[in-house]
């Protein structure tokens, strides 16, 4: 697969900025402990809705995650803001962010109904199930672009990189 000019996500100052950031790191930490906690939560969730068993746990488990997808995405936007300049948006990731937007929005939502009790457990846990759907989504957008940026690197790396071969 090659890489085209417009779907190069960093240029070189971008990749450098990238590279030498502390909130690579933090990012590349945080994304699979969110994920665990994800799989922790769905399953409990899951089960929760099967057998109504440990519906507290199921219910705790949702914050846990909310509250992890708040800092990966408090962290992220810092990421993004010293990568490319901005917090929120930057072309590379605008659909990513867009899609994370609705996304915080759902995990939101849950806290409020959770909080204020405004809603029975099962549809408590109905609307966990909603916002992990969204999650699961932007999710695989964050692995594209993850695969994306690689093939960027190789193709950067590569020694006919600029140069057409012929044929």
């Amino acid at each position: 697969m090659s890489v085209s000019a417009a779907s190069l996500l960093y240029t070189p100052a971008q990749r450098a900025r990238r590279d030498a950031t502390a909130w690579t790191l933090v990012q590349g930490v945080l994304a699979p402990v969110q994920f665990l906690v994800f799989l922790i939560s769905l399953y409990l969730v899951l089960h929760s809705l099967q057998t109504g068993q440990h519906t507290d746990w199921a219910l705790g488990s949702v914050v846990v995650k909310t509250l992890v997808l708040y800092a990966i995405m408090v962290t992220g936007a810092i990421w993004e803001k010293v990568v490319f300049g901005q917090y929120l948006f930057a072309p590379a990731f605008f659909w990513e962010d867009v899609v994370s937007m609705g996304v915080l929005a759902l995990h939101t939502a849950y806290l409020w109904v959770w909080w204020q009790g405004l809603w029975n457990p099962t549809e408590q846990l109905l609307l966990a199930l909603t916002a992990y759907v969204s999650y699961g989504i932007n999710a695989a957008q964050y692995i594209r672009k993850l695969r994306m940026a690689r093939l960027q690197k190789n193709h950067s790396n590569s020694p006919l990189s600029g140069a057409q071969a012929s044929t």
